[in-house]
């Protein structure tokens, strides 16, 4: 079977994927020509040749700027089963969708407007395509702990819809610290609960991430390198970390997906993941991603399925639900 191939049929959950970072431009200019919105650039081709990041800050600027195109539920509707179309084709059996509330409420869009269409599209994808999903509520990390209540206060009456929160957008300056007591509410309500870590920001934002906050995944996590007493910790707890090869190299945390540190990681022990992050911006979903980092670190076949197996075993699903699945990877050879 050649790698291509392999890797598809690979079983495997995507754990790291912001449902609005899979607008690809074509549906962005469809949607808001569809809702009278002016986007700052004037072709499909001009916005794609606007996606030269030379870090996170860049890239955000952007990815809000096409987000306004989202208004209404179908709005949402299509966007994700745009996003679950491309993961069926790559061997996702489960996806975990971010979603970032406040990037539309603060235009106007009402909370109940993203999840109802998110929702209906997680339902209508298992019917579909036999995935399941899970939502989680990701707040932005450059706005206020207040305004992270306040989101959070918007999403009670819709809490058994949500299954889990995060913590996304601009990391530097603005550690997991900064929101101890809103993910201590989370926590209490029973959600489950990850952050974005060591991505840009430091090994001491994954320390706080998993100290403070009592995440459960780590969100990026690749600078865990620098500390040694840190990546024995992770390889010692099983932390998942959610990597996403395409995004680092894209966003300029590593400058070659050749100097990409997930070998390193993997050899060490951790428990680590693969996936798209946001891949209508940084070049390729899922199955590029595995492809791409297999050829650039010559990673095997049984390294391979590790990865997938870890975000099998990381994905907030029962073991009902898991067994099958990892039941079919393992038919796989290595």
């Amino acid at each position: 079977m050649e790698l291509d191939n392999y890797v598809r049929a690979l079983p495997k959950a995507e754990l790291h994927l912001h449902i609005e970072g899979t607008l690809e431009p074509e549906l962005m200019f469809q949607l808001a020509a569809r809702n009278g919105v002016a986007l700052p650039w004037k072709s499909v081709e001009e916005t794609r040749a606007a996606y030269d990041f030379t870090d996170l800050q860049s890239f955000l600027d952007l990815y809000y700027a096409g987000a306004a195109a989202l208004i209404h539920e179908q709005d949402f509707h299509e966007l994700a089963m745009a996003y679950f179309a491309r993961a069926q084709a790559d061997g996702v059996v489960h996806a975990e969708l971010f979603f970032d509330p406040q990037t539309h409420t603060a235009r106007g869009v009402a909370f109940d407007t993203v999840l109802t269409g998110l929702e209906r599209a997680c339902a209508d994808a298992l019917g579909r395509y036999g995935i399941s999903s899970r939502l989680i509520l990701c707040f932005l990390r450059h706005l206020s702990e207040e305004d992270g209540f306040a989101t959070l206060q918007q999403a009670m009456p819709h809490l058994g819809r949500i299954h889990g929160v995060g913590l996304d957008s601009s990391e530097m300056g603005h550690p997991p610290s900064k929101f101890a007591r809103l993910f201590a509410r989370c926590r209490e309500l029973g959600l489950h609960i990850v952050a974005h870590a060591g991505e840009e920001g430091p090994p001491a934002y994954i320390v706080e991430a998993l100290d403070i906050l009592k995440v459960e995944r780590i969100d990026h996590g690749v600078r865990a390198a620098e500390d040694r007493v840190l990546m024995a910790r992770l390889a010692r707890e099983q932390v998942p970390l959610t990597v996403c090869p395409l995004s680092n190299v894209k966003l300029c945390v590593f400058p070659t997906l050749a100097q990409h540190n997930l070998k390193t990681l993997l050899d060490a022990g951790l428990k680590v993941t693969i996936n798209s992050d946001d891949p209508a911006y940084f070049g390729g979903y899922v199955a590029k991603n595995y492809l791409d980092t297999a050829w650039a670190l010559d990673l095997t076949r049984a390294e391979l399925k590790c990865i997938a197996r870890n975000s099998l075993q990381a994905a907030f699903v029962d073991d009902a639900l898991r067994a099958p699945w990892l039941a079919r990877l393992e038919a796989l050879p290595d």
